[in-house]
């Protein structure tokens, strides 16, 4: 079995439930300009391209003004939305702490690669006692263009010092596996967040994130140990 000392993950939809916090930020702003509150399964449809993207989509989706001046003006809210209440309501899914923990004790290095804005990003792995764990995060505008552009992912490669093959890319989304083929790494997708909607052959699906131990240098000493025993 191939393994990887690095792994580098998305992070909405992939590590932390979100979109609570996310779709109440943009209904500030849909608040304040009297259009219709939207609901957070709604809104958990368009994430995954950063703040421009989903404002863009939503408006466009609703029959909304969508010029750049009104996108523009509502993408500043948004942000300035987000950051009052950053991880309120945001969950981390299912064991998904416990097994991050366990990989960095395990000796894996980790970074995350994400299309949220890179203060918040920054932000919220404080609040969420996350930092520590990994080595570099990138959000989208720490980079001159962010997923599906590889450059994003390779960033966090080149920041991380890793060499080519040693790491792979962890997501929920298709901008997830297009940024992992664009950068020709191994892209394993989650069960959960949009994980379900992504075409990705058996052994590309994880189960939770713990199974990534598997892939760990020495893996496959251990196992042939345990077969001797």
């Amino acid at each position: 079995m191939t393994q990887y000392s690095a792994l580098i993950f998305d992070l909405d939809g992939t590590l932390i439930d979100s979109a609570p916090d996310i779709a109440a930020a943009v209904n500030v702003y849909m608040k304040d300009h009297g259009w219709r509150e939207l609901d957070v399964a709604y809104v958990e449809k368009f994430i995954g391209n950063g703040p421009r993207r989903l404002l863009l989509d939503i408006f466009i989706d609703q029959g909304l003004p969508s010029d750049d001046a009104t996108v523009d003006a509502a993408v500043k809210s948004y942000i300035e939305n987000y950051h009052r209440n950053p991880a309120e309501k945001t969950r981390f899914f299912d064991h998904v702490r416990e097994d991050l923990e366990g990989l960095h004790k395990a000796g894996f290095r980790l970074g995350i690669c994400t299309n949220k804005p890179h203060a918040l990003t920054q932000e919220i792995l404080k609040l969420l006692k996350l930092d520590h764990i990994f080595d570099v995060a990138l959000g989208a505008d720490a980079v001159p263009a962010c997923k599906p552009d590889p450059g994003h992912l390779l960033a966090v490669v080149e920041q991380m010092g890793l060499e080519a093959k040693s790491w792979a890319y962890i997501g929920d989304t298709n901008v997830d596996r297009a940024t992992a083929k664009g950068a020709d790494a191994t892209f394993f997708v989650v069960p959960w967040g949009g994980g379900a909607e992504v075409d990705v052959e058996p052994h590309q699906r994880l189960t939770r994130i713990s199974d990534l131990m598997n892939y760990r240098p020495g893996a496959d000493d251990e196992v042939a140990k345990e077969r001797i025993a």
